[in-house]
């Protein structure tokens, strides 16, 4: 592959016992992403353009909030909101209008405006870095499963994906396996998401018969961490 291939973190999270060892690459990523954003990389000023012109999301912010360096989150976003402010005010008075809504035509924003901001939103400089890497570690798991049997046995063998990360190997799979080898790769994927939803669903149903009185005196099983582990095969969340 041209690209560079990240073999050790792919082969280091299918070795977690994990509900979604996808999750487990990106959530490591995201740690670095906001060490990175809140380390001493902050006064650098490439850096800062970048933070100013991509903004964060509402999720990375308030991680980087956690982090407790009030000062340099200060300093990253009084930069960030100077930079707003002068867009805005250049795009407001570059001297076009609002359109009118009439019957057949919506109402447009000739200036810009809205675009900008919706581009805004739309945009984090942390998901950005994550992502870059995060691209190329599943490019590698594709690769390892193509080259590796170790790999191949230690994929059908983890717990399956979230629904995030399941849809995404499944769109993925054609632009790196063909034939036979894909046919295997989405029918061991398909069986791995299916059976480990199964799983965490039975465990969830018995965590949530632990309610009821009538099974107050029976053991929990595996149910005791049901409704975290559903969290993570919903919505990606660890």
């Amino acid at each position: 592959m041209k690209e560079k291939l990240y073999t050790i973190p792919v082969n280091d999270a299918f070795d977690e016992d994990s509900e979604c060892p996808l999750c487990s690459m990106y959530k490591a990523l995201e740690i670095e992403a906001i060490d990175f954003t809140m380390g001493p990389s902050y006064m650098e000023d490439d850096i800062r353009e970048a933070t100013s012109r991509l903004g964060f999301c509402e999720k990375h912010l308030v991680k980087m909030y956690d982090k407790q360096n009030r000062l340099g989150l200060a300093l990253i976003l009084k930069t960030q909101m100077d930079k707003v402010a002068k867009d805005i005010e250049r795009l407001s008075q570059s001297g076009a209008k609002i359109t009118a809504a009439s019957l057949f035509k919506r109402k447009t924003d000739n200036s810009g405006v809205v675009e900008h901001l919706n581009a805004l939103e739309d945009s984090c400089f942390v998901c950005d870095k994550i992502n870059n890497t995060f691209d190329r570690y599943v490019a590698t798991i594709f690769h390892l499963y193509h080259h590796e049997e170790a790999f191949r046995n230690k994929f059908k063998a983890s717990k399956g994906f979230c629904i995030k990360h399941y849809r995404m190997l499944y769109d993925a799979a054609p632009n790196h396996l063909n034939g036979e080898e894909l046919n295997d790769f989405l029918f061991n994927t398909n069986t791995l998401f299916l059976e480990n939803m199964k799983r965490v669903s039975d465990d969830l149903e018995w965590f949530i018969n632990k309610f009821d009185y009538r099974y107050a005196d029976e053991p929990w099983k595996n149910a005791k961490d049901a409704l975290p582990r559903a969290m993570q095969k919903t919505n990606s969340i660890i």
